[in-house]
């Protein structure tokens, strides 16, 4: 080949050359204006967002190609009405779905469509006060602020003492925040005299943040530095009742009930002697009614519900030994002792149908329900003692009528 040829070679790859150049300098120059205003993210994005719309279509295009129909037809050459009987024409061939309405609504969950908030309890710290509402009893007020009825008892003697029937509505009760006894202080005591009275330690009270005591400031336990009627919270604490209940009182000497009211009997007495088989004293199914059997909170009987007048009976065989008023809150009272040392108590009736020494048989009927003495509403307080094992449960003894 002669120089001119190869001068014409040499050129033309040259021209490419600064054309490959020119390229790569315009798209590197462009890049770079890009990144200094801040916009090479957005040039990405564009990039990505037209391939990917490129790639789509050649996608479409393929399956347009090689798509047919159940009737043999490209969509290309299909109308929209031709579509929509492909579609309809496909949905024939699905199985029908049905719902059974009434099976429907019995098995939904219900839709909850109340937008109250409930708010998690807090742990209170402080005392509280709870005035007591008709129908309320120690029972139900206890469970509502999550405490012990002995609890409530306890933090209350001061003002009901230790007889629950003490309470009537629209008394004001103290609320502690935790199981235990509330103690005013008095002139006089000692921390650890208080403490083991209550079956605590003396740590266990000053340590007790609501109490605001601390070791630094309380100073020798025997003349602990605490104001004279200051309320002191014994977390855990226990304590005896005081025992106001009617004693044993037998048909040999029932004199020995002197003190407990005007209905005690004197003499000695003699008869029916029982056959160990106790009935319900009321008529119709039994009705708690406030109160049962809670010997931890100072009551050893229950409560049956009823209507003023209605019949109290005896529920075994026996003698009265006790026909009257009680003075220690029990109202009209009739105690029956059945000769095999059981004794059955009647309280709060409105009537006494029977007296002194009277034999009874089991069913008869021996006064009325009232709500005498310290009784909130028409009940029948009963107990059912034994003289070896004391006040029992009732609900353990008593039995239907056959």
């Amino acid at each position: 080949m002669d120089s001119e040829g190869l001068s014409q070679i040499e050129s033309n790859d040259l021209a490419k050359n600064r054309e490959k150049i020119i390229g790569e300098n315009w798209f590197q120059r462009t890049w770079e204006r890009l990144v200094r205003l801040g916009l090479h993210d957005t040039a990405r994005r564009i990039v990505a967002l037209v391939s990917t719309m490129l790639l789509m279509g050649l996608v479409l295009g393929f399956m347009n190609r090689f798509f047919v129909s159940r009737s043999g037809q490209k969509p290309s050459e299909m109308t929209s009405s031709s579509v929509l009987a492909v579609e309809l024409e496909g949905l024939k061939l699905l199985p029908d779905f049905e719902i059974n309405q009434n099976a429907h609504s019995r098995k939904a969950i219900p839709r909850d469509t109340k937008i109250t908030t409930i708010l998690p309890e807090r742990s209170r710290s402080g005392i509280i006060e709870h005035t007591i509402q008709p129908g309320e009893s120690l029972f139900s007020i206890s469970a509502k602020y999550n405490i012990r009825p002995e609890t409530l008892l306890w933090s209350n003697r001061y003002t009901i003492g230790d007889d629950p029937h003490a309470m009537v509505p629209g008394q004001k009760l103290l609320i502690l925040p935790i199981d235990g006894i509330l103690h005013r202080w008095s002139a006089g005591e000692g921390l650890n005299g208080v403490a083991e009275f209550y079956h605590v330690s003396p740590e266990a009270i000053v340590n007790y943040r609501p109490n605001g005591l601390d070791m630094e400031s309380i100073g020798d336990f025997a003349e602990p530095n605490i104001e004279p009627g200051k309320l002191i919270v014994i977390p855990g604490g226990t304590a005896a009742f005081s025992d106001w209940r009617t004693p044993r009182i037998t048909r040999k000497e029932p004199a020995t009930a002197k003190n407990v009211g005007p209905g005690a009997c004197e003499g000695e007495f003699d008869g029916v002697v029982g056959a160990e088989k106790f009935t319900f004293p009321v008529a119709g199914d039994p009705v708690l009614s406030g109160f049962d059997f809670q010997p931890a909170a100072n009551h050893f009987g229950i409560d049956l519900g009823g209507a003023i007048g209605d019949p109290i009976n005896a529920v075994d065989n026996g003698v009265v030994v006790y026909a009257g008023w009680n003075d220690w809150g029990y109202g009209e009272m009739v105690v029956i002792d059945h000769g095999n040392g059981w004794q059955s108590l009647y309280a709060h009736l409105a009537t006494v149908d029977v007296h002194c020494g009277q034999e009874v048989y089991r069913g008869n009927k021996i006064g009325t329900m009232g709500q005498t003495g310290n009784a909130v509403g028409s009940h029948l307080h009963f107990e059912l003692r034994h003289d070896e094992y004391g006040r029992v449960n009732p609900w353990d003894f008593l039995q239907g009528i056959e």
